[in-house]
């Protein structure tokens, strides 16, 4: 059984190379493309994929926008976002949205393969540039929502 994709892009050249690159990896076959989010969100509504290959900043609807009514609508549908930013606002919004990627597009051919059979097989996948963003934010989070007994006690009473 082949993973069904759908490539979502602004630049009808990243997908045409996407899907020819695709065409030629075994187990992974595209079903239909789409130039923004609305459309994207239609044909995963439409198609049910496996797996929708989302850039993140495109005209009209976003690609956080469409992410999160792709996972509202069909929660089975896994998102990878693929994006040139690496900016940490960016990787949490499509992360909150729902996606369980996140592949910056200098990447190669081969990290997104990889990232697609990884996310489903049920678990996560972020770009090795993206971690340390990811997990930099989290660590802050916990630091933030952090209320120890040691934080709420004075000096005297410790």
């Amino acid at each position: 059984m082949s993973i069904s994709l759908i490539l979502v892009d602004d630049h009808k050249i990243v997908r045409d190379g996407l899907r020819s690159l695709l065409k030629e990896t075994p187990g992974m076959k595209v079903i239909a493309e789409a130039a923004e989010g609305r459309t994207a969100v239609r044909l995963a509504r439409e198609l049910s994929p496996d797996v929708v290959i989302m850039d993140v900043a495109m005209p009209d609807l976003n690609g956080i926008e469409a992410t999160r009514k792709i996972k509202e609508e069909s929660p089975n549908t896994k998102v990878i976002a693929l994006s040139m930013h690496s900016d940490k606002r960016f990787v949490s919004e499509m992360l909150s949205a729902g996606a369980s990627g996140y592949l910056l597009k200098d990447c190669a051919f081969e990290e997104l393969a990889g990232a697609v059979n990884t996310i489903i097989a049920g678990k996560y996948y972020l770009s090795p540039s993206i971690t340390g963003v990811v997990v930099t934010d989290y660590v802050q989070s916990l630091h933030e929502k952090r209320v120890s007994v040691f934080s709420i006690l004075t000096a005297r009473e410790r």
